[in-house]
């Protein structure tokens, strides 16, 4: 697979499962949903291959679509607005940090928030009880560079500019305007890490609502992928779908995983991926 832009630093980032994902996509679709929208890693990969007509990227964190939208209308703006503030970090990189975090938390911005996650700890969003981003800088880097960033963005607009519009929605949204000529994917937070005692993203998952809404994909005939749950060696994230949903899993090897390699862990990450029925047949 050639290399696709990927602009957006982000803990669980289906980047590198993105090929094992795009076999169980179909040769051409009008469009391809992510309500999850994150990275958009798995748009990005459709793109660079052509399996899409057009993309609707959708995320409940109104920041985060705003960055989607800026990468689309005005990567160049986007890229020079991070460079300053990559280059601003140099003199006191904790303090200048901590500064970005206090202002993005009251004024919001696509380029602090990239900022931010480029170099906060292990590219991981996290927020507390009221709703503020409070993960902590990593002390090890300074993120990715300007001229790298830079490349990426202009990247991802080339491959998405035009045909892809970006909202800021609740997934439930996005599904109800999918079609059958659509195919959604569905990457929402695993459960075990977005859940009241460890709320780590700013909205977690309502497992029987979220059931619902794929009985009702299934109803209309929408075809889907779905990312739910996983495991790392013996220790599983998240359960399973209910058989009763007749989906066909799939279990995707997704590497080594970096916290494992940092404990000397040969544990390897296998996340789970669901096909819909329409979408098994073909495979």
């Amino acid at each position: 697979m050639p290399s696709v832009p990927h602009p957006i630093p982000y803990q669980g980032s289906k980047r590198r499962l993105a090929p094992r994902i795009l076999k169980h996509v179909p040769a051409r679709v009008d469009r391809l949903i992510e309500p999850f929208a994150g990275s958009a890693a798995l748009s990005l990969a459709a793109a660079s291959h052509q399996r899409a007509a057009s993309f609707l990227l959708g995320d409940s964190l109104p920041d985060l679509a705003a960055l989607w939208q800026a990468i689309l209308d005005h990567p160049e703006h986007l890229a020079d607005d991070y460079a300053r503030l990559w280059h601003a970090q140099h003199d006191d990189p904790h303090a200048f940090y901590d500064d970005v975090r206090a202002t993005w938390n009251r004024q919001g911005g696509p380029a602090r928030l990239l900022f931010l996650l480029a170099r906060c700890v292990k590219n991981a969003v996290r927020f507390n009880a009221d709703g503020a981003f409070n993960q902590s800088p990593d002390h090890r880097r300074r993120g990715t560079r300007p001229e790298r960033m830079r490349q990426h963005l202009l990247g991802a607009h080339a491959l998405l500019h035009g045909r892809t519009r970006a909202v800021a929605a609740d997934y439930a949204e996005l599904l109800a305007e999918a079609r059958t000529t659509d195919l959604v994917y569905l990457d929402p937070p695993w459960e075990g890490t977005s859940t009241h005692r460890d709320p780590r993203y700013h909205q977690g998952l309502d497992r029987p609502r979220f059931l619902r809404d794929i009985e009702s994909l299934l109803d209309r005939g929408v075809p889907f992928l779905i990312s739910l749950d996983g495991r790392l060696g013996s220790r599983t994230y998240g359960q399973p779908l209910p058989d009763s949903l007749g989906l066909t899993r799939l279990e995707l090897p997704a590497g080594r995983s970096s916290q494992a390699t940092l404990h000397g862990s040969t544990a390897r990450t296998i996340e789970s991926l669901y096909l819909s029925p329409s979408l098994a047949r073909h495979h």
